[in-house]
């Protein structure tokens, strides 16, 4: 499974703005546990970075990572969301994965990583 310590950050070069960061790897690939089929799909990742940033050749192994991994749609795109949500603390994320059509179907997968409220 991806093991989000593959992750690197760098410092915000504007921590004192709210600016949005899109990424978007248009060649995600994992395995559909059930069949045992490739799942083909491009994931999105969008943010806008408190202290830190996400290094992209870091982010590109991670996703490579999923490769050969027996993972549903869901799981997937909520584990990206986690992982990336721990590894950045952003001030907000929100993750989309677009799966290829299969049996007819295509599938978006949308989840949203916010922070913790201090009490």
């Amino acid at each position: 499974m991806a093991d989000p310590k593959i992750l690197e950050t760098f410092p915000n070069p504007a921590p004192h703005r709210d600016f949005v960061i899109e990424h978007t790897h248009h060649e995600f690939t994992s395995v559909c546990p059930m069949t045992g089929h490739p799942d083909f799909g491009n994931i999105t990742v969008r943010y806008v970075a408190d202290k830190t940033c996400v290094e992209l050749k870091s982010l590109k192994l991670y996703f490579h990572a999923f490769r050969n991994e027996g993972i549903f749609f869901e799981a997937a795109t909520n584990k990206i969301c986690d992982d990336l949500g721990r590894a950045l603390k952003p001030r907000s994320l929100t993750i989309i994965s677009d799966w290829k059509a299969r049996g007819g179907f295509s599938s978006r997968v949308t989840c949203e990583w916010k922070p913790k409220k201090k009490r």
